[in-house]
């Protein structure tokens, strides 16, 4: 094999060595997520996270409504604006004052083009607001949704879990090693119970064998005492 060749052999060798590190690794990440991942703990960070969207989205609300009443109010000024200006060119017509009259009309024709663009903008603000708050309703009723969901959700996780762990607990328990355990203390209790009969054997006073034998001497002895007297 020249140089060459295993040069380009160890790269090889090399890179399948990374390849192989690489899975692992991510297989040990997925394997820490999958346990980091408990569904109660999901579950309500999921709700908080849906909260803090909901408090944006109610602000965004508010601050729509108020940009509203702003352009509300900008029509309502500049359609008075319009209407005082055209009373004050017809006044100015009645005293034929025809320049007062000019200027007067001037400033209602520019007030009427502000306000015509000012009723498009609330328009647009009203349909925005609109759109905005149907959002937010929606928002709301999924809120509620998902909380009784996570209820819901929660209650089956927790009724997983004691039965996972009920199986566990079965599939770790052994008949056999039950059998075999009773087993060894009947033997220990048997040895017990023989140690002690051996102790009471040896404790009690003796007994020769031979009871007709002794009995016999007995009378025979009894005999003998009356006799000499």
């Amino acid at each position: 094999m020249g140089k060459t060749e295993w040069i380009n052999k160890g790269v090889l060798n090399t890179m399948g060595i990374f390849k192989r590190l690489k899975r692992i690794a991510i297989a040990d990440v997925h394997e820490v997520l999958d346990k980091a991942e408990n569904p109660v703990s999901m579950l309500k960070q999921y709700i908080r996270d849906l909260e803090e969207q909901l408090v944006k989205v109610q602000q965004a609300l508010v601050d729509q409504l108020a940009l509203e009443k702003q352009c509300e109010a900008l029509v309502s000024q500049t359609q008075a604006a319009v209407e005082k200006r055209l009373q004050q060119a017809n006044l100015a017509i009645e005293r034929n004052e025809d320049e007062v009259a000019k200027l007067a009309l001037q400033d209602k024709i520019v007030n009427e083009r502000k306000l015509l663009a000012y009723k498009q903008q609330y328009e647009a603000v009203q349909a925005q607001t609109a759109d905005l708050q149907s959002k937010v309703k929606a928002l709301q009723e999924k809120h509620e949704e998902l909380k009784l969901k996570q209820h819901e959700l929660a209650s089956r996780a927790h009724t997983a879990q004691a039965v996972q762990a009920i199986q566990t607990t079965v599939s770790s328990f052994g008949a056999d090693s039950a059998v075999q355990g009773f087993s060894r203390m009947e033997e220990r209790i048997w040895a017990l119970e023989a140690k002690t009969k051996a102790s009471q054997a040896l404790a009690a006073p003796f007994q020769p064998s031979g009871n007709s034998l002794l009995q016999a001497e007995a009378e025979q002895e009894l005999e003998r005492l009356k006799a000499a007297k």
